[in-house]
């Protein structure tokens, strides 16, 4: 029996309305349309910025090479510093 690493189809689809509807939920339950685009560039600034600081701290947990924690350390300092001017 050959597999050829496709996935059913019908399994595909709705994975795919999920996050689809994951994607749009969070939206409607917001109230987006109250907020000014500033405050809406803020929020997905910041929340970019928190995302990276997981990933950063994450990769500094794991770091062995003083440089390179090193580097981690310095980028972490600027997105707390970044974090801290968005607020």
């Amino acid at each position: 029996m050959c597999h050829n690493g496709v996935m059913a189809r019908g399994w595909e689809s709705k994975d795919v309305e999920a996050q689809v509807a994951e994607t749009s939920a969070p939206k409607e339950k917001s109230g987006h349309g109250s907020k000014s685009p500033e405050q809406l560039l803020r929020e997905h600034q910041q929340h970019d910025l928190q995302l990276s600081r997981i990933r950063i701290v994450h990769d500094l947990e794991t770091a062995t090479h003083p440089q390179h924690r090193k580097s981690l350390e310095a980028a972490l300092a600027h997105l707390d510093k970044k974090l801290s001017e968005l607020k």
